[in-house]
């Protein structure tokens, strides 16, 4: 096939009316990349996990666990880079002289990926001109550990992977009054963000105790997805 055909091609894929294509562009590697409508993170439930499943009951034990606390879950984190930090312990609301036998201890488990949307196939007239929708999905279980188990923190930035161009922040506060457990969904949509996007940071961080044992907060079918849509102005 010619470089007309494959741009063709692109053209009757996507139907990106009014964005701009230039035969400077490599539409045969665009159109094998298919970079419009799949998600652009890679391993997006590195806990073997899904959205259209009930999370997993946590494990009691009736032996308390032994040796110094854990503070990552399981799971395969290829992809993800991934960092803990442990909190101090929190003694609030505890009367002065009360005697303490033991405190659960919490920590952040951040897990981050930098898409570069160029890589992923996209052209700089597409990102800078037509400023397709990005698409923002994530889910995470409801593990009612604490009052905030879970923050997220996306960044569309430029080429210098450090001029933050919009992002978008979600720290939502937890109902613990009664039990639930379900998978609670975060999303947001990105238009008309304006020129020089170049890659997204995805950033999220889940709420982890430890208390005899490890009781964690996971997450499943996490998303970053360009549309072939933008938002009419």
């Amino acid at each position: 096939m010619s470089a007309a055909d494959w741009k063709q091609r692109c053209e009757a894929e996507w139907s990106l009316q009014g964005a701009t294509m230039p035969d400077s562009v490599d539409w045969k590697s665009v159109y094998e990349a298919k970079p419009l409508g799949r998600n652009l993170l890679k391993n997006p439930s590195p806990h073997g996990l899904c959205k259209d499943n009930p999370p997993p009951e946590p494990e009691q034990s009736d032996v308390p666990r032994r040796g110094p606390p854990c503070f990552q879950p399981e799971g395969d984190f290829t992809g993800w880079t991934t960092g803990i930090e442990v909190l101090p312990y929190d003694t609030s609301g505890i009367p002065a002289g009360a005697v303490i036998c033991q405190l659960p201890q919490y920590s952040w488990f951040s897990m981050e990926q930098v898409v570069d949307l160029k890589a992923e196939g996209l052209w700089e007239e597409l990102l800078d001109e037509f400023q397709p929708e990005i698409v923002i999905q994530d889910w995470y279980e409801e593990s009612q550990l604490h009052n905030h188990i879970y923050q997220l923190h996306v960044k569309l930035l430029g080429a210098d992977k450090s001029t933050v161009i919009s992002e978008h922040t979600v720290n939502p506060t937890e109902d613990c009054s009664s039990y639930s457990h379900t998978w609670k969904e975060v999303s947001h949509v990105f238009s008309g963000y304006g020129p020089g996007v170049r890659y997204v940071q995805f950033l999220h961080r889940l709420k982890n105790s430890f208390l005899n044992g490890f009781y964690s907060t996971v997450f499943a079918d996490s998303s970053v997805i360009v549309k072939p849509t933008k938002t009419s102005s």
